[in-house]
C-alpha cells in the first residue's frame, strides 16, 4: 500500500513518513491475509480492493486537488453528521482514521488509559501524524454520542479545528426541537466555512445523492440474505467502511455493479459460502478501517456474517431522507426526522434498537447474534445485557464480546466464537468450513 510517488504529498501534510510507512506495511499484510486470500470472491470487489489500496494515496490526492480548487474537507467520526448538508455546501465529507492502535502513548496524555479504543485511536492517529485525512480536513465534526467522546473533544480541540454537534439523549418533542436547532446550526457553520449559501436546489440534489448511496447498500444487504450466501461478511463490512471515504456517486455506481454480479450469482445458485454454514449477525459498536479482527475470526470458524447492526452497517443505511420535500424548511425537517431515527445506544430508553435487532435477525434467518462492544464502551456493553434477555425470549442465541483493537486476544476470541458456532450449528447440520 505504500507508494513513493505520494511521499511528497504526505510530507506536505506533515505526516511522520517513517511511522506512516510502517502503518501501511502492516495494513497491507493484514489486508492480504483477511481479504485477498479469500476464494471465489466477486469480481466487483476488485474496485473496493483498489480503493483500499489507494486509501492514503489517490483518494488523498483527490482531496488535495479539491482543496486547491476551493473546496473544503469536513471530517467525521459518526453517522449523525448529515452528509446531505455537507455536499449541498459544496464541501466533501470523509470518515476519519479510528480503527487501529496508533499513537497510544501520546493519546493517553489527553485521555485516561481506560478510555475506549476508538477514542484513543482517533487522538493517536492525529498526534502520531499518520492520518492524511485528519491533516486534510478544514473542519472536524464531533458529536455527543457518549461521555467519552464529549470530553475527549475538549482536549482534542487543542490540536484540530473541531465543531461539536449536540445529539439529544431522548426522542421526545423537545429533543426533536434540540436536534433541529443543531442541524440548522451545522448548516450555518458549513456556510461560514465554505462561503457558499446552501440552496434548496443544491440540498434537494444532495439528498438524492446520499439516498442513492443508501439505496445501493440496502440492495446489497437484501441480496446477501440469499442461500447459499453470495458474498462474505467481511467483504460487505469493507463496502460499508469505504462508503464513508469514497466519492458518493462513484461509490454508488460501483456497488450497483457489484449487486448486478451478485444477482447473477444468485440466479445460478452459486455462493461463496456453502448453504449449511452457520448464519450469524454482528451487532453493536462500529468497526472503522482496519478493524477487521472479529469478522475474520467468525468467518474462520465455520460461520458467515450475513448482517451488521452497526453504524458501519444497517444503522447508517436503513432509513432514507424523504425526497418529496421541496422547500428549504421541508427538507431540513426531513433531514432532522431521518437522523433522529438512528437507534444509537446513546438514547434512553432505546427499545427501537432492540426491536430492530430482533426484526433483522428474523429477516436474515440467522442462527445467532454476536454482540460486539469495545472495551470501556459503557452504552453498548450495558445494552448487551438487555439485548441478550430479549433475544432469549425469541430463542435466538447471543454471544457478547468485549475487545479492543489489539491482536492479543485473538486466540481467546477464536475459542469463544468456535464454541458459540458449534453450539448454534447443531441446528444447521453442515460441517463444511467457510473458504478462507
Amino acid at each position: 500500500m505504500a507508494n513513493d510517488s505520494y511521499k511528497a504529498m504526505w510530507e506536505s501534510l506533515n505526516l511522520d513518513i517513517s511511522a506512516h510507512d510502517g502503518l501501511l506495511a502492516v495494513l497491507g499484510k493484514f489486508y492480504n491475509d483477511i481479504y485477498l486470500s479469500q476464494q471465489g470472491r466477486l469480481k466487483g470487489m476488485e474496485y473496493l480492493d483498489f480503493v483500499l489500496s489507494e486509501v492514503h494515496g489517490l483518494r488523498i490526492k483527490e482531496l488535495q486537488e479539491a482543496k486547491q480548487a476551493g473546496k473544503k474537507i469536513v471530517g467525521t467520526f459518526c453517522v449523525f453528521v448529515p452528509e446531505e448538508l455537507t455536499l449541498a455546501a459544496g464541501a466533501i465529507q470523509v470518515g476519519l482514521c479510528a480503527g487501529a492502535e496508533a499513537g497510544t502513548q501520546e493519546a493517553e496524555k489527553l485521555v485516561p488509559r481506560n478510555t475506549c479504543a476508538l477514542i484513543k485511536s482517533f487522538i493517536g492517529f492525529k498526534l502520531a501524524r499518520i492520518c492524511p485525512y485528519m491533516e486534510s480536513c478544514d473542519m472536524i465534526i464531533g458529536e455527543t454520542t457518549c461521555d467519552g467522546k464529549k470530553k475527549a473533544y475538549e482536549n482534542f480541540a487543542e490540536h484540530v479545528p473541531i465543531y461539536v454537534m449536540e445529539v439529544p439523549q431522548q426522542k421526545k418533542a423537545s429533543d426533536r426541537d434540540l436536534w433541529k436547532s443543531e442541524i440548522l446550526s451545522y448548516k450555518s457553520e458549513l456556510e461560514k466555512l465554505t462561503k457558499n449559501k446552501i440552496t434548496a436546489k443544491n440540498l434537494k440534489k444532495s439528498i438524492k445523492t446520499v439516498n442513492d448511496k443508501r439505496r445501493a447498500l440496502q440492495r446489497l444487504n437484501r441480496l446477501r440474505a440469499a442461500v447459499p450466501t453470495p458474498i462474505s461478511g467481511r467483504d460487505v463490512l469493507l463496502v460499508n467502511q469505504i462508503s464513508s471515504y469514497d466519492d458518493p456517486e462513484r461509490f454508488t455506481k460501483s456497488i450497483d455493479i457489484l449487486c448486478d454480479e451478485i444477482e447473477d450469482r444468485i440466479r445460478k445458485e452459486e455462493g461463496i459460502v456453502p448453504a449449511g454454514i452457520s448464519r450469524l449477525m454482528l451487532s453493536g459498536c462500529p468497526m472503522a478501517v482496519p478493524n477487521w479482527k472479529l469478522p475474520f475470526v467468525i468467518e474462520g470458524a465455520n460461520a458467515v456474517v450475513v448482517g451488521e447492526e452497526s453504524c458501519i452497517g444497517t444503522r447508517n443505511t436503513r432509513d432514507l431522507v424523504d425526497e418529496s420535500a421541496e422547500t428549504m424548511d421541508e427538507m431540513m425537517d426531513a433531514i432532522c426526522d431521518r437522523y433522529l431515527k438512528i437507534d444509537c445506544a446513546c438514547f434512553t430508553p432505546n427499545t427501537e434498537r432492540l426491536e430492530n435487532i430482533i426484526s433483522m435477525a428474523k429477516e436474515l434467518n440467522v442462527d445467532g447474534v454476536i454482540h460486539y462492544a469495545l472495551m470501556f464502551c459503557q452504552p453498548y456493553a450495558i445494552e448487551a445485557i438487555k439485548l441478550e434477555k430479549v433475544l432469549k425470549k425469541e430463542n435466538i442465541p447471543m454471544l457478547s464480546i468485549e475487545t479492543d483493537y489489539s491482536m492479543d486476544d485473538v486466540e481467546q476470541l477464536k475459542t469463544r466464537v468456535e464454541a458459540f458456532v458449534e453450539m448454534v450449528s447443531s441446528t444447521v447440520g453442515n460441517s463444511e468450513a467457510i473458504p478462507k
